[in-house]
């Protein structure tokens, strides 16, 4: 991903929020020199710094998907996590002359992917993350985990080392202030996860 450091995170807690809150990913590898990407959700495993080089990811898809089939030891993905998005109309601005723009965040993690074993605990950890955003969380019951467990072997869990990170985080900011007031005040009439996202940049 291109980047451009006038939109770079202004925090490494911003990059660190986006990944969670937004947990459904695109992962991305190379099998025979084609790009192939599943939709998968994706959490953190473990985060030692400020930033995700050095962290651990973890994942899970479908053993029916061919994709995992073609990661041999050492194998290199991408793993992507997109943020809310949408389009700034030139009519927001009331300025001339002024071209349309389009606002959004993404965080871009590199990585080393494994596959392991203990694919039970993957989904749970998912689970528990995803639940995390939500008030009441569920809480998994002995029947819900005999459920999970009946679905296992239909799953293949991964892990993956972060060696790299990029992130974009364009939101306006580099307008003046009267007019991204006026940009934040219309995007929260249609798209308010993303007036809540420029308001803690």
């Amino acid at each position: 991903m291109h980047t451009f450091p006038r939109y770079a995170a202004a925090r490494p807690e911003q990059v660190a929020a986006l990944v969670r809150e937004n947990p459904f990913a695109l992962v991305v590898s190379a099998a025979d020199g084609v790009p192939v990407a599943t939709h998968i959700p994706v959490v953190v495993e473990d985060r030692p710094g400020d930033g995700f080089e050095g962290a651990t990811l973890l994942g899970h898809m479908a053993r029916v998907n061919p994709h995992w089939r073609s990661w041999e030891p050492g194998t290199q993905v991408l793993v992507v996590f997109s943020g809310p998005d949408g389009y700034v109309s030139p009519t927001v601005y009331r300025t001339d002359p002024a071209v349309p723009t389009w606002d959004y965040a993404a965080v871009h993690l590199t990585g080393r992917v494994k596959l392991i074993d203990d694919a039970l605990d993957v989904v749970e950890r998912t689970v528990q993350a995803a639940e995390s955003l939500r008030e009441p969380a569920w809480e998994p019951t002995p029947a819900s985990r005999e459920k999970f467990a009946e679905l296992l072997p239909g799953v293949v869990a991964f892990r993956v080392r972060v060696h790299a990170e990029q992130s974009m985080f364009k939101l306006s900011q580099d307008i003046d202030a009267e007019r991204y007031a006026r940009v934040r005040a219309d995007v929260s009439a249609v798209n308010p996860r993303l007036a809540d996202l420029m308001g803690r940049s």
